[in-house]
C-alpha cells in the first residue's frame, strides 16, 4: 500500500513524479542563500563562465523532461501487468530493492559508455554534448540541461534499458526514478554541504563530477550517477584533493603526487 494508491496509477506516479521531484528539489537549492562557504566555485566564476542564461537552461530541461513523460507513459502502458480490474501484483521488498540495485547498475553502464563516447567523438561532441557543458559550473537547475538527443540516448533510453532489465514494476520504478533524479540534481548543485548523505554513501558525488565539467577533467570521471566502478575499471578516473579556499568555500582540486 502506497500512499498515491486509489488517487492515482502508479503508471502516472512514474511518469509525472521524476518531473516534480526535480524541480522540488532542484528549486530548494536555487532558493538557498549564497552558502559561499560551502560553493565548488565562486558566483563571480559562475557568472563568468557559464555560457548559457538561466531562462535557456530551464526551456531545454522542460523539453528533455516532455519527451522522458511521452517515452515513460508509453513504457509502463507496454509493459503492465495489471489484470482486469487494474490491479498489478508487486514483488517483495527484498526483490524490489535488488531491482533497484540492478537499474543502478544499467544505468551506470549504459551513461558511461554513452557518455564517454560523446567525448571521443568529436562530431558528437561539439554538436550534442557540448551543450551540457555550456554549464562550466554546474548548478542544481541545470542537471537535465542536455541537446535533446543526449537527453533521449543518455538519460530517457538509459532509464528504459534500466527499467526493462531490472523487471521492476511501475510502482518500484517511481521509486529508482526519483531517487536517480535526485541525485543527479545533487551531482550538479555546486555545494559541498556538511553531513550530505550523497557525499557520504557515494564517491561518485558532486565534487567528482565537478572534476569532470573543469577543462583539465573532461576526459575524465565520465560515470553517472551512482558509481564510479567503470571509471576505475578503464583508467578514466581522475583523483582529487577537496581543499578549502582562501577567500572561501572549497575547491575540487585535480591530485598531484
Amino acid at each position: 500500500m502506497v500512499f498515491w494508491e486509489g488517487y492515482v496509477s502508479d503508471e502516472a506516479m512514474g511518469t509525472f513524479a521524476p518531473i516534480v521531484v526535480y524541480w522540488l528539489y532542484a528549486g530548494i537549492y536555487q532558493l538557498l542563500p549564497p552558502l559561499d562557504k560551502y560553493r565548488l566555485h565562486t558566483r563571480k566564476e559562475e557568472e563568468q563562465k557559464n555560457l548559457v542564461p538561466l531562462p535557456k537552461v530551464i526551456k531545454g530541461v522542460l523539453l528533455q523532461q516532455l519527451v522522458q513523460a511521452i517515452v515513460a507513459h508509453a513504457l509502463f502502458w507496454l509493459t503492465s501487468t495489471a489484470d482486469a480490474s487494474g490491479i498489478t501484483i508487486q514483488p517483495s521488498i527484498l526483490i524490489q530493492i535488488v531491482q533497484i540495485i540492478i537499474a543502478m547498475f544499467v544505468m551506470d553502464t549504459w551513461q558511461y559508455f554513452v557518455h564517454r563516447y560523446m567525448h571521443q567523438n568529436r562530431f558528437l561532441y561539439r554538436h550534442v554534448h557540448s551543450q551540457h557543458h555550456k554549464l562550466v559550473v554546474p548548478y542544481a537547475i541545470g542537471a537535465l540541461f542536455n541537446h535533446p538527443l543526449e537527453g533521449l540516448l543518455l538519460d530517457t533510453v538509459g532509464g528504459a534499458i534500466s527499467f526493462l532489465v531490472s523487471g521492476m514494476t511501475a510502482r518500484t520504478g517511481v521509486i529508482f526514478f526519483c531517487f536517480a533524479v535526485v541525485k543527479t540534481v545533487d551531482d550538479h548543485c555546486g555545494l559541498w554541504l556538511p553531513g550530505n548523505i550523497f557525499h557520504i554513501m557515494f564517491q561518485n558525488n558532486t565534487a567528482y563530477h565537478d572534476i569532470h565539467h573543469q577543462l583539465q577533467g573532461t576526459k575524465y570521471n565520465y560515470s553517472q550517477p551512482f558509481f564510479s566502478i567503470w571509471d576505475k575499471l578503464l583508467g578514466t578516473h581522475m583523483p582529487y584533493n577537496l581543499v578549502k579556499r582562501a577567500e572561501g568555500g572549497f575547491e575540487a582540486r585535480l591530485f598531484k603526487d
